[in-house]
């Protein structure tokens, strides 16, 4: 066992141990270790501890010294020192037309090298440029070219899931990301769903492909023949993140249903023909739910709870509360009952009217018998009057439009 602490550059999520010597250090104290480019000032993120032999990397350097406040007023100069760089060296690029772009400057805790960073597509001859940056800072200068994945873990953000990059939050390196794991685990292919900002297949792809490669090994394909509790089908879909299978039984091909892993017996993996396989008269065993499981994944439909509104009253409302219904309460028969009515109705000084016979609509409309007796002032007739035999004809009344003769135009003769 090597007792050593872990510490972290500013650079990057990963740690790296050093030898405390005689040191007693804490998580969170700042330090000046020794590093194979000088004297750096780190975080220490776990403190004295002990690991086995095989896990430190040799030769294990050491811790220098607590940071002091000297040291703090000097990484204070070297992040200004980083700005005015960073303008300059922009400058020099564009004065030289190179095709290259700058994503970060890191001086050395001891202002004796400058380290350029940046991204281009391919190779760029930057020789001049490094004298000019040279004799611009009177120091060492290194330019170091890096890919778009370092770019967004040295500048970080936020994800598609709203989250901080994971390169730039706990990922100690990078880790290999393929399209085969987005077609394992049914995702989408389109590359704007599956990339992230740097443009490369996302890093979060990797998280459960263990667990998706191992459910793959234990369900069965699509198109297999399988027997379940309601007799033999063909998988038509596989989802595998429940762990659920979707089988056209035979008997039923037009109704599929949803069985769980358990609840089938693979007779064939994948497609193929039937001949030579023999369906076996047991059935499996349904799957029963434990009270366990039931409170472990409970059925959440919702988080809210709905509560009917208040129907609101408009103006016409109220004034029609201590009146007469509205008509549309008169067709559908809503009104207030005939007692409540009549009630109201009757005033003093006024006689009570009888009530009338009701009328059908569809009798008001087809112009039907009236109950004897009850004829309308409105409607009632005249008398006929007798018509003399000299009187001249009359002629019939036009009612509407324009009066055309059967043979076309002009005036008939008398």
């Amino acid at each position: 066992m090597t007792e050593v602490v872990s510490v972290r550059f500013r650079s990057g999520c990963k740690n790296y141990y050093f030898s405390p010597g005689q040191l007693d250090i804490s998580a969170g104290q700042d330090l000046i270790v020794e590093t194979a480019q000088g004297p750096e000032y780190v975080t220490c993120t776990e403190g004295n501890h002990s690991v086995e032999e095989h896990q430190v990397v040799e030769p294990l350097r050491r811790v220098l010294r607590l940071a002091t406040e000297n040291d703090r007023r000097s990484l204070q100069l070297s992040r200004e020192k980083e700005k005015d760089a960073f303008a300059v060296c922009q400058k020099k690029i564009a004065q030289h037309g190179l095709d290259m772009k700058l994503v970060r400057v890191e001086c050395s805790f001891d202002g004796n090298k400058i380290l350029f960073f940046f991204t281009a597509d391919g190779r760029v001859d930057f020789r001049e440029l490094v004298k000019d940056l040279a004799s611009a800072f009177h120091a060492r200068i290194e330019l170091r070219q890096i890919g778009v994945r370092d770019e967004a873990k040295m500048l970080g953000g936020l994800g598609i899931c709203g989250r901080p990059f994971c390169c730039s939050q706990f990922l100690d390196d990078f880790i290999p990301v393929s399209i085969k794991m987005a077609k394992t685990q049914n995702l989408s292919l389109n590359p704007t769903k599956i990339s992230g900002t740097c443009g490369r297949l996302m890093c979060c792809l990797k998280y459960e492909q263990d667990a998706y490669e191992d459910a793959v090994r234990r369900m069965p394909k699509n198109e297999s023949f399988v027997q379940t509790p309601d007799g033999p089908g063909n998988v038509s879909a596989v989802n595998l993140l429940k762990e659920q299978v979707t089988v056209r039984l035979d008997s039923q091909p037009d109704s599929p249903r949803c069985y769980h892993n358990c609840e089938v017996c693979v007779l064939r993996n994948g497609k193929g023909s039937r001949d030579g396989i023999e369906v076996p008269e047991e059935r499996p065993a349904r799957r029963v739910v434990t009270p366990e499981e039931a409170e472990e994944f409970p059925a959440v439909v919702s988080d809210f709870r709905f509560t009917t509104p208040e129907p609101v009253a408009s103006g016409l409302d109220e004034r029609k509360e201590g009146g007469r219904p509205s008509r549309s309460r008169r067709r559908r028969g809503g009104g207030r009952s005939g007692e409540e009515s009549g009630a109201e109705k009757k005033t003093a000084g006024q006689p009570e009217k009888k009530d009338k016979p009701e009328k059908s609509r569809s009798s008001r409309r087809r112009g039907g018998k009236k109950p004897e007796g009850a004829v309308s002032p409105s409607t009632q007739q005249p008398k006929a009057q007798p018509i003399a035999a000299d009187a001249p004809a009359k002629k019939p009344r036009h009612r509407g439009g324009r009066r055309h003769s059967r043979r076309g135009g002009g005036k008939t003769e008398a």
